[in-house]
């Protein structure tokens, strides 16, 4: 039987097929729908995980336990999960454990592109590569096989292409493999400096047992055709080089591309005229191919920014201008992303907007589009939890260049839960003068609405404890007379809690509570609910606009509120002095 898949839904699939018992990760696109898919297999336990070294950590426990195992994340999640799959490659595993990474060319969503192929090197772990959603499924249950044979961790890496284009699969049936004998180990599992000296010679005994593997796996394979021209691919280039040069070249297929099999690279370099490299980003293979004295084009030619497409290697690598499509004369306008019509972190960031001596430092979640004209109240954004590590480094530069300003720390629910705890007790410790603004808007928004500690709901949709984030930042010393709840729909209640934030002298915390607008809970709430204007009242100030919602707008010299799109949210109603705008539907 066949089934039209994602990669990720295919990884999924695969996992399960291989007898997977425990499954972890925490959201972030492209990798967030691996664990979903995971969610719908009773088989595998599966959770999201605080954040990504949690998640590596647990599926860790687990294969040593044992059980296989599988971690998942996106490329910049793997920096967080990097300590503990450094070491578990020194340690091995019992049952078969995989890391899935799935990279983002062209920063689709993301704030860097990284190539996380060097991961596999760096960590002396395995790494495979599928190129299209057949291959994911089978690839992962490969690499569990081959994590077990050689006691190493494996890598799989995958990119936002592969995770989200569909292909046809095969389905298999799943093989039960219970969890393997546990034995005390000490020498293998417990990483003082003593056992791990003697399992890095062990590690590297492994690796070259994986270079001889590396050149007779089929994961590895050349396909003839024309010997005039050669290339040497892996991934999603390898659908793009088929598509340009069709049978007017050779391949070698990569899907084991760490160990690298020199042999069989040599070997197809000297059988054709010249050798093309094709890889998206760092020239991680012709660097490679290189070392071993092997002339090759690569990227010389081959953009190292954005993604690879058949067009992008037509024009690189042939000279070839792209054939013109069908179009029409009208081009789209342009439309940056901006907060949601009715979103509650708007409420905010107006409130916040008003102090011009504020800097910013924001953090990843939908929240970030405060930085969009015209609130324009971020001022830097660098990973999950900097936004107060960063913060208290800013006030510090700031007070002894004598600068008068005051600093915000920016972060949501999912990301204070994530990394942000950590920075909130340095603040305290270090008596920072630091305001953080925790916008808990219930839900793992940015990703698709995830569950996260807050929400009392796990993946697997069992009722458990919701944490308190409130109970939180009190618990790490931050004072009761500094701390402020607030529903940041109520806009004087808000700008009032700015205020006070603004004014402290020491570390202050507002945390705005409000559900995201596109939530279930939120949209069956607020059904029918919405926002209308009186024309005969308004006055054309156009203070109701000042927020940037984008359900209302100046049309025809009238202002407008669309119908479609406003959820009543009432912020511009709050900012109309003249009574032109109503609430109704409720």
């Amino acid at each position: 039987m066949k089934a039209l898949m994602t990669g990720n839904e295919a990884l999924a699939r695969g996992a399960w097929e291989a007898g997977c018992l425990v499954a972890a990760a925490y959201p972030g696109t492209p990798s967030t729908e691996i664990l979903e898919n995971m969610a719908a297999y009773p088989e595998v336990y599966s959770e999201w995980s605080t954040n990504e070294k949690v998640a590596l950590e647990v599926a860790a426990g687990a294969a040593i336990m044992g059980a296989r195992s599988l971690a998942a994340m996106k490329h910049v999640g793997l920096n967080v999960a990097a300590d503990p799959l450094f070491t578990m490659a020194y340690a091995g595993v019992n049952g078969g454990f995989v890391v899935v990474t799935a990279d983002d060319p062209g920063c689709h969503s993301s704030q860097n592109e990284q190539d996380n192929r060097h991961y596999a090197p760096f960590a002396k772990v395995a790494m495979m590569e599928p190129s299209d959603s057949r291959e994911c499924k089978e690839f992962v249950k490969e690499a569990f096989s081959l994590s077990e044979r050689f006691d190493t961790p494996v890598l799989i890496r995958v990119t936002t292409r592969i995770c989200h284009s569909k292909g046809l699969v095969e389905l298999g049936e799943r093989q039960e493999t219970g969890v393997r004998e546990y034995r005390k180990d000490a020498r293998k599992y417990v990483m003082v400096p003593a056992h791990a000296r003697e399992r890095h010679v062990v590690l590297e005994q492994r690796l070259s047992r994986l270079r001889e593997y590396s050149e007779t796996t089929p994961l590895n394979r050349i396909e003839w055709a024309d010997k005039r021209l050669g290339v040497i691919t892996s991934g999603i280039s390898y659908q793009h080089a088929r598509e340009v040069f069709g049978e007017e070249a050779s391949y070698l297929k990569l899907g084991l591309t760490y160990p690298l099999p020199d042999r069989l690279i040599r070997e197809f370099a000297s059988s054709v005229e010249r050798v093309y490299v094709v890889e998206e980003n760092d020239p991680y293979l012709e660097t490679h191919v290189r070392s071993l004295g092997i002339e090759c084009v690569g990227k010389q030619v081959i953009p190292l920014c954005n993604e690879l497409s058949p067009e992008v290697i037509r024009k690189s690598l042939l000279s070839r201008e792209p054939d013109r499509a069908y179009g029409v004369e009208v081009a789209a306008p342009a439309r940056p992303p901006v907060l949601c019509a009715g979103c509650p972190h708007r409420g905010f960031y107006y409130a916040l907007s008003k102090y011009k001596d504020v800097v910013a430092f924001g953090d990843i979640g939908c929240y970030t589009l405060g930085m969009s004209p015209p609130l324009g109240v971020t001022d830097a954004v660098l990973c999950m939890g900097a936004s107060i590590s960063g913060s208290i480094g800013m006030a510090r530069a700031a007070e002894r260049a004598g600068r008068k300003l005051k600093v915000f720390g920016l972060i949501g629910d999912s990301t204070f839960f994530h990394a942000g705890i950590t920075g909130l007790i340095d603040a305290v410790y270090n008596r920072s003068n630091i305001a953080v603004a925790i916008l808990d808007n219930r839900v793992t928004a940015m990703t698709g609405h995830q569950d996260n500690p807050g929400t009392g709901v796990t993946l697997m949709g069992e009722k458990t404890a919701a944490i308190d984030i409130a109970a939180v930042v009190r618990a790490v010393g931050i004072k009761e007379e500094n701390v402020r709840v607030v529903d940041p729909y109520d806009l004087a209640e808000t700008e009032k809690a700015v205020k006070e934030a603004y004014e402290a002298a020491e570390p202050f915390v507002i945390i705005t509570r409000r559900e995201c607008a596109l939530s279930r809970e939120a949209r069956k709430k607020r059904e029918g609910i919405r926002c209308v204007v009186d024309a005969s009242k308004c006055r054309k100030c156009k203070a109701c606009m000042r927020p940037g919602c984008p359900a209302i707008a100046f049309k025809s010299g009238e202002v407008v509120i669309d119908a479609s799109t406003c959820n009543g949210c009432a912020l511009c109603l709050q900012l109309c002095k003249f009574d032109a705008i109503a609430k109704v539907g409720e």
